[in-house]
């Protein structure tokens, strides 16, 4: 494969795609979510990031998720409840995966921002770039990428704060010292702690 740093967009997200294609697991937790029927999903964060990870350290096996951010927006339905309405469908179609499902329009509410628009505006106030990475199947089975900074951080291992992580820095270095990502992935590399 050629240096990671030449390919192109297009090949970053097809790398991205492909690192979860290539994963049954990952593909059955999209089709499952997926047939869940909730307005603006995707599943975000270690899901994504985690096996671009693994894939370009040449890891075997999946390096195990503590989550699967599953993400809606439905403005309409906003009490807890539905959330967890929503995991038990997900436990009784896939159990023993460890769901963790949000309406991120709520979520404003919980992290102190201004209200979300969508999926991915509330994902634009992630603290770190490579986490801000979702996917889901668009209407023809393929998988769609959102990236809301792009894909170079994630493809380059790099980990750095967003704007909403500098405004937050404290919560980032904290959220970074806590992750300790490089002792699980030793060529990423985390920025913005000093």
């Amino acid at each position: 494969m050629a240096s990671h740093r030449s390919i192109m967009s297009h090949d970053l997200t097809s790398l991205v795609a492909d690192s979860i294609s290539a994963s049954s697991w990952r593909m059955e937790t999209l089709q499952a979510v997926r047939n869940v029927a909730l307005p603006d999903w995707a599943i975000g964060a270690g899901f994504v990031r985690n096996a671009v990870w693994d894939r370009l350290h040449g890891y075997p096996s999946p390096t195990p998720l503590a989550d699967i951010d599953v993400l809606f927006f439905d403005p309409l339905h906003l009490g807890p409840d539905v959330e967890l309405e929503i995991e038990w469908s997900l436990r009784a179609a896939l159990p023993k995966r460890p769901w963790s499902v949000r309406n991120q329009a709520r979520m404003h509410l919980r992290n102190g921002d201004r209200p979300y628009r969508s999926t991915a505006d509330a994902m634009s106030f992630w603290l770190e770039t490579p986490t801000c990475v979702a996917v889901r199947f668009d209407d023809d089975d393929h998988i769609a990428v959102i990236a809301l900074f792009g894909l170079s951080d994630l493809v380059d291992m790099r980990v750095a704060p967003t704007a909403t992580g500098y405004r937050k820095i404290d919560r980032y270095r904290e959220r970074m010292a806590a992750k300790n990502w490089p002792l699980t992935w030793p060529k990423v590399k985390v920025i913005g702690l000093g």
